[in-house]
């Protein structure tokens, strides 16, 4: 079932969102993303299996609790995470006020996207974004966030848009460029375990099951099998084959 969308905080920013903002050049403020609350089905649901747990089982009532107090509905400072999104980059912030800035132009981006079935029935998606900047500190954002299909998609989008233009110019120049374990040039791509193919030699590029295959011509097995969540910078990573292809 899909979550209550809540598109947009319909709030003024905090001063020291905007300051932190200003200090990395992120430029105009987009959308600002809150925490997912619980429906009040969910709430009724955890809170009669809280009363049950400790009337019966100490130790599971206990647990059901602590899964309450720390829901968006409940806990203060749960309610106060945000993601904002600016033009050149994002900030991430908590009650405390802003932990961490993000130029889309240096951030490197991990995303492991999970649809989850139970007895073979569809029953819901996780998300987990593992944001990377250029120290190698990271910051790890899921579907506590409302909207992870906007605000994911709106990262990976953005990151391509700084970015593809560099990492053309480079491969254009002979350089080349690294996606995990996977390797480009101008006249090829390359992984550790497979050696190197010409990009003509690649016949088809394929993404299922959360994995990107690529099958060389006259070849029934894929050549390479890679999950995305080992790709940095997955929407990066399709349009620069797209073009190298092409």
């Amino acid at each position: 079932m899909a979550s209550p969308a809540v598109p947009m905080a319909q709030e003024q920013i905090p001063d020291a969102v905007a300051s932190l903002a200003t200090a990395h050049n992120l430029g105009e403020h987009r959308e600002t993303f809150l925490p997912q609350r619980m429906g009040t089905g969910r709430m009724i649901g955890l809170f009669v299996f809280m009363l049950f747990g400790l009337a019966c089982f100490v130790l599971p009532g206990l647990m059901f609790v602590w899964i309450l107090m720390q829901s968006p509905n409940l806990s203060r400072k749960q309610a106060a995470k945000r993601i904002h999104l600016f033009e050149h980059g994002m900030v991430v912030a908590d009650h405390t006020g802003p932990t961490d800035a993000f130029r889309w132009d240096s951030l490197t981006a991990l995303q492991q996207i999970t649809r989850k079935y139970a007895n073979g029935v569809y029953v819901g998606t996780t998300y987990l974004y593992t944001l990377f900047k250029q120290d190698g500190s990271s910051v790890k954002l899921t579907n506590f966030y409302a909207d992870p299909e906007r605000w994911g998609g709106a990262i990976q989008h953005e990151i391509t848009r700084a970015q593809l233009p560099h990492v053309m110019t480079l491969l254009e120049q002979g350089g080349t460029v690294r996606f995990g374990d996977i390797a480009m040039t101008g006249s090829g791509i390359s992984t550790a375990k497979r050696g190197a193919v010409q990009w003509s030699e690649i016949q088809k590029i394929e993404i299922k099951n959360g994995t990107v295959f690529l099958t060389k011509a006259g070849k029934m097995l894929s050549w390479s099998n890679t999950p995305v969540a080992k790709i940095p910078n997955f929407f990066l990573f399709l349009a620069v084959v797209d073009h190298l292809r092409g």
